[in-house]
């Protein structure tokens, strides 16, 4: 990640969305402290008003899972298939309250399976002995069950169907009114940002190009990325395959200045030699890009930035 800027209210749930690779998952590691080991955050990561990064690894423990949840895709290879439902829970819950009592723990367990919709009888089972829907509950349950004040959920809903997808999606908008949670969604489905996002991020190349409220994102997007992106959507209108040409680039060597500039309709010759200041549009949201910024009246270019680049049309044949 480069320059991400961003702040998640108590109670709120912020979207990030961008393409497989843009670094999405990797940030949400990194608000968790879960990077791999020589992997360097430079900056302010602040959780009520304490900056993470000056804590030690023991410190930044103690808050995980206490404070800071989160919630993995996959649960499969998630939960021990050795352990039964209730010992996760009694692993989980007594890595931070060792002094609990076995009945403690087996009431504060059910209670939060109980809200995820998941019987009683099924406490002691294995995780292979549930749906992947419910294994999916059940992470979310082990995310919750020490109520923490901000939770990022990372593709929760992946390789789920559409009708457990919108389960999934009903129980975490429930809980977030429950606890008054701050979520943080990572997903690359539009459509479940639109139904349960609060507000959106849109991450190209390891950077933040467009956030503000959803709404404002979905009806009048700034960024050409967003546009195109949320043009690529297929929905039930869909007549014909929309895609952005090229691909994401190479997050070791990007492009200079606007990372999107190869790829993008309205790329400028500034687009290629500077790069853009994050800026609020008319709309509320905050952008970065020479051609929002143009085109809202927000800079004056001279016309020799302002010739348009030509690029590169890739056909799928080509990237096939």
């Amino acid at each position: 990640m480069d320059g991400v800027d961003f702040t998640v209210r108590r109670g709120e749930t912020l979207g990030l969305v961008g393409e497989s690779g843009c670094g999405k998952s990797s940030l949400g590691r990194a608000l968790m402290g879960l990077l791999p080991p020589g992997a360097q955050i430079d900056g302010d990561l602040r959780f009520k008003g304490q900056d993470l990064l000056s804590l030690s690894p023991r410190e930044r423990f103690a808050l995980r899972g206490e404070e800071l949840g989160m919630i993995f895709q996959e649960p499969l290879t998630r939960l021990n298939p050795l352990m039964r439902i209730s010992e996760h829970f009694a692993e989980t819950l007594r890595a931070h309250h060792p002094e609990l009592e076995k009945e403690e723990v087996e009431r504060r367990s059910r209670e939060v399976l109980r809200v995820m919709g998941i019987p009683p009888t099924r406490f002691r089972s294995y995780p292979h002995e549930f749906s992947g829907g419910m294994r999916q509950r059940l992470m979310i349950a082990l995310a919750l069950v020490l109520r923490p004040a901000f939770v990022v959920a990372d593709e929760p809903t992946t390789a789920l169907d559409v009708l457990v997808e919108a389960q999934i999606i009903r129980v975490l908008a429930d809980l977030r009114r429950e606890y008054d949670t701050a979520l943080l969604l990572i997903t690359h489905n539009l459509g479940i940002v639109a139904e349960a996002c609060d507000r959106v991020a849109v991450m190209y190349a390891g950077e933040i190009v467009e956030i503000g409220d959803a709404r404002a994102v979905f009806t009048d997007p700034q960024h050409p990325y967003t546009r195109e992106l949320l043009r690529s959507t297929i929905s039930l209108r869909t007549t014909g395959l929309d895609f952005i040409p090229g691909a994401p680039p190479d997050l070791v060597a990007p492009p200079p200045a606007c990372r999107f500039h190869p790829r993008c309709p309205d790329a400028m010759r500034i687009c290629a030699d500077q790069h853009p200041v994050q800026r609020e549009m008319p709309t509320g949201t905050r952008t970065q890009c020479w051609a929002a910024d143009q085109r809202n009246g927000l800079v004056e270019l001279d016309p020799a930035e302002a010739t348009p680049l030509e690029r590169e049309e890739v056909s799928l044949a080509d990237e096939a």
